[in-house]
């Protein structure tokens, strides 16, 4: 099993820079990355590095691109114009990913949407949208990996849902992210998960998070913890225990946590953290 490191853990380190992200995780041990959006969307303009200097330290280092984190707000769109947009922005992150040698896209569902939508009609529009991307990714072999986000107001907030709609799909290009503090915002099954196709489950996420209500509103990314620091309620052993089960096949365990406590930390602090957990984990559960 590899380790992965998303940028969450350190998006607002004081002086953050994905060049310097790279440069870390390489020192530190990391096999992968999962590059931040909002990462490159604030840095790129700001001049502190352009995706041919990010490509090229791919091309020649260890450390390779996960994912590109992400595409947000997919589906349930109201108008045409709101279609559109979200192609233009697929569009343009496959360019990125052709320049970083990145082959996995994470699309992220929408939220506070602005009609009271059944789950049928989500999961149809779901499919029609992915069935779409899947037709602009597949001449350039990338995947597109569907995070639903366990709070009430996303459309796409629970393991199961997420799974029908990738089972509806049906393309091998398509699976989803297995997020641990999403799994848990909303209650997904556990028997559901253990039902599925591991080979469906392109990117696991790891984390911890504190015992509070699922679905409360104050049940936020920044509840988040490092995997079994003190007051972390998951079962790190279950999740890993199913994926072995159930023959997940990403080969990659990325940590990925929100807590504004550790953006405290130098962004060398961070990583050297998140190596060390991403690492201990592993080696206890897998």
């Amino acid at each position: 099993m590899k380790i992965g490191f998303n940028e969450g853990c350190n998006r607002f380190c004081e002086n953050h820079s994905v060049l310097e992200d790279l440069k870390l995780c390489e020192k530190y041990g990391f096999d992968y990355i999962d590059v931040q959006s909002e990462c490159l969307d604030r840095e790129l303009p700001e001049g502190k590095y352009t995706l041919e200097d990010l490509g090229d330290f791919f091309r020649t280092h260890n450390l390779k691109m996960l994912s590109y984190n992400a595409l947000v707000f997919f589906n349930m769109k109201q108008t045409q114009e709101e279609k559109d947009a979200v192609m233009a922005e697929l569009d343009e992150i496959i360019r990125r990913c052709e320049i970083l040698g990145c082959k996995m896209i994470v699309v992220v569902p929408s939220m506070d949407i602005p009609v009271q939508a059944t789950l049928d009609e989500i999961k149809a529009d779901a499919v029609a949208v992915l069935r779409q991307m899947v037709e602009k990714v597949e001449p350039h072999g990338i995947k597109l990996s569907i995070e639903f986000i366990g709070q009430p107001t996303m459309t796409i907030n629970r393991f199961e849902d997420a799974y029908a709609i990738v089972q509806e799909v049906n393309h091998p290009l398509v699976g989803l992210t297995l997020d641990q503090y999403h799994f848990h915002g909303m209650a997904s099954s556990f028997e559901a998960l253990e039902k599925a196709d591991g080979k469906k489950i392109f990117v696991w996420h790891l984390n911890g998070t504190e015992n509070v209500p699922c679905g409360a509103a104050y049940n936020t990314d920044e509840k988040r913890l490092w995997p079994e620091e003190p007051g972390d309620c998951l079962d790190h052993k279950r999740f890993a225990d199913t994926l072995k089960k159930i023959g997940f096949e990403g080969d990659v365990c990325t940590m990925e946590v929100f807590r504004p406590d550790y953006y405290k930390l130098t962004n060398e602090e961070n990583i050297k953290t998140a190596a060390e957990r991403t690492r201990a984990h592993v080696e206890k559960y897998w």
